[in-house]
């Protein structure tokens, strides 16, 4: 089933992955190839004693973990922040390894050790950069004690002053403190207003589809008005002329209902941005469910109706025209899709209300799961040829426009199946606090 759920906390939602792997192994590509030339250099290059072999194992540590990494998961994947942090905290005991072996504090390279705090601060949780600021002063302080020589001439001696270790000690420490807090605060400014931004793009959007729902439905009801009156007219005056109780004649009695229905339809549409005339045209939502069930009844399957009442009598709510035609609209598609019956499922509380509509159908297929409520989406047959022919097709905005007519009145929708065998299940909740201020 797809969770929509686009409440969070207010700066890292749950379920946040910050980070690809991608990121993270190219990172460390850089850091081996950086790793590797310097040690050849110092060994080779500068003829100075170092510990080769050891480094080499270190280094060809990182490189054996990035490649398992991408075998295993892929370099597209998104890693959680713990997963991420670990890495991370994996990256700084490696390059405490190489500075241990390499003379401590006193090699110039001990400034790297504030790169994997960085990229914490700028993409972790607080906790997570928290963690690793002190693993990383926990580091420094560790190497400024115990470590081998720094590589230098062999028949030089270098020594440095206690005091200059010391301060690149607490060099390196404030550098950890200043980056985890001034980068985060940086990094958490510039992430509000990116998300203010996408959020009132976001808003703009929804209010642009809305406004573009509610044109296109009067356009359609205005265009199809006439031709359908047309429809109606003809369809009565055949039904003069033919002879009752024949097959004809059921044939035009059913145009004529059909066309009734159609009617009433394109009213609906009508005033799908419209509140109420009635001011107290509310209802209880049991009540809500059996009427926009009620046409559909007669299709030959059969509609069950189950309520759990967990906070006292079923909540009211307002008789939009949105909300009747949203619920009827999926109602209708699991009728349409069910093989004998559809099951709908009440229940409320002191927190949410949730109305569960399933049919015994084939279910929603997997490629379109993911992609339910996008407009133009459909799984039902438009060759008139096909095996399913007898079947209703679609232009793939029934769910669409369900989904947006809902949202109005504060729903939020899951698309799923009940089971291995399909039943396609469609979960509609709403936050009691919501409906009952918008009810005020």
């Amino acid at each position: 089933m797809i969770d929509q759920t686009e409440t969070a906390p207010s700066f890292f939602p749950s379920g946040w992955r910050p980070l690809r792997l991608h990121t993270l192994v190219m990172l460390r590509w850089l850091a081996v190839a950086g790793q590797a030339a310097g040690v050849l250099f110092v060994f080779w290059g500068l003829g100075f004693p170092l510990p080769i072999w050891e480094c080499f194992a270190l280094i060809a540590l990182s490189a054996a973990l990035n490649i398992g990494l991408v075998l295993r998961y892929g370099a597209q994947i998104r890693l959680s922040a713990r997963i991420a942090a670990l890495q991370l905290a994996f990256d700084l005991c490696q390059l405490g390894g190489l500075l241990a072996l390499t003379g401590g504090l006193e090699n110039p390279f001990a400034l790297l050790l504030l790169a994997p705090v960085s990229v914490a601060a700028t993409s972790l949780p607080q906790r997570h950069t928290f963690a690793i600021a002190t693993l990383a002063a926990a580091i420094a302080s560790l190497i400024s004690v115990l470590h081998l020589p720094l590589p230098w001439y062999p028949d030089e001696a270098l020594s440095f002053n206690r005091i200059y270790i010391i301060g690149i000690w607490v060099s390196i420490v404030c550098g950890v403190a200043f980056v985890s807090a001034y980068t985060k605060q940086v990094a958490r400014d510039a992430r509000q207003i990116a998300d203010a931004l996408a959020a009132t793009e976001l808003a703009l959007s929804r209010r642009e589809q809305l406004s573009a729902l509610d044109g296109l439905a009067a356009a359609a009801a205005h265009e199809l008005g006439t031709p359908l009156s047309t429809i109606a007219l003809a369809a009565k005056e055949m039904r003069a002329e033919v002879e009752k109780g024949s097959a004809l004649a059921e044939d035009v009695e059913l145009i004529i209902e059909q066309s009734a229905r159609c009617r009433a339809i394109l009213a609906k549409l009508r005033n799908l941005g419209s509140e109420p005339a009635d001011l107290f045209a509310r209802a209880p939502l049991t009540d809500i469910l059996d009427e926009v069930a009620r046409p559909h009844e007669g299709r030959g399957k059969v509609i069950l109706f189950y309520s759990e009442r967990t906070a006292g009598p079923p909540p009211v709510f307002p008789r939009s025209v949105g909300l009747l035609y949203g619920l009827g609209n999926l109602i209708e598609n699991a009728t349409d899709f069910a093989r004998q019956s559809v099951r709908i499922e009440t229940a409320w509380d002191q927190q949410s209300i949730t109305v569960s509509i399933t049919d015994d159908g084939p279910g929603f297929a997997p490629e379109l799961l993911a992609r339910l409520g996008e407009p133009y989406l459909t799984s039902r047959p438009r060759d008139p040829d096909g095996a399913d022919a007898h079947q209703p097709g679609g232009l793939g905005l029934g769910i669409f426009i369900a989904k947006t007519l809902l949202e109005r009145t504060g729903a939020r929708l899951d698309f799923g199946n009940a089971g291995p065998a399909g039943h396609a299940r469609v979960n509609i909740t709403w936050r009691r606090g919501d409906l009952e201020a918008a009810g005020e």
